[in-house]
């Protein structure tokens, strides 16, 4: 969400989660759901009905709200709400979600690109149309080693484990690697400069 144009139409789907964070670039801790009609016509609720989403009409029985609201909870904060409106129409309206999109998948190619050229960092991202979140190994050191290094640079990167996506990671044969989400406000020397720090380290741990 704020990558790519969503249509739920055309996607013809009956729910739609999407977080505020990312490339909506949002407040994290906030994010939102879209139910279509024909699940609520067909009465679908969550597991747990929270004191919005339902009324509690007898002891063994509730009446479910008439519309999505069913799938909301009674505490949520508000200020994040607010956040995660600002930053939807400020995609829409100030960058155009097709554009910033465009831009920010140029730049992961960009940064595949410049990743590969060095023997010891392996690309893990794959697929027929990637994203612009750029997955890479490094040989000879933990992701997590590396973000706070890479950080005390001005780079920002975060770390994913095998933990988090076992079936992905084990056909990867991998253990961790460094995640790298260029956004359309970056820039090719920005890439360039998170590319030559991460293989100096790589370097240095051959």
């Amino acid at each position: 969400m704020g990558q790519l144009p969503i249509d739920v139409a055309a996607l013809r789907c009956d729910f739609l989660s999407a977080t505020a964070r990312k490339f909506l670039r949002g407040p994290r801790g906030a994010g939102f759901l879209y139910v279509s009609d024909r699940a609520l016509e067909r009465g679908a609720y969550p597991l747990y009905v929270d004191m919005r989403g339902a009324e509690w009409i007898e002891a063994d029985d509730f009446r479910l709200a008439p519309d999505a609201r069913r799938f909301e909870n009674w505490e949520f904060a508000y200020a994040l709400v607010l956040g995660q409106g600002a930053a939807a129409r400020y995609a829409l309206e100030e960058v155009g979600v097709e554009r910033g999109g465009e831009r920010a998948a140029r730049l992961a190619t960009y940064a595949r690109d410049r990743l590969r050229e060095h023997e010891d960092l392996r690309v893990l991202d794959r697929g027929p149309r990637l994203c612009a979140i750029v997955t890479v190994e490094v040989a000879g050191w933990s992701a997590f080693e590396l973000v706070p290094l890479l950080r005390e640079q001005g780079i920002n990167t975060s770390a994913t484990a095998r933990e988090y996506a076992v079936l992905d990671m084990d056909a990867k044969r991998a253990r961790t690697a460094i995640r790298l989400s260029p956004h359309y406000y970056n820039t090719e020397e920005e890439v360039d400069a998170a590319v030559a720090a991460i293989a100096a380290f790589a370097r240095s741990a051959g």
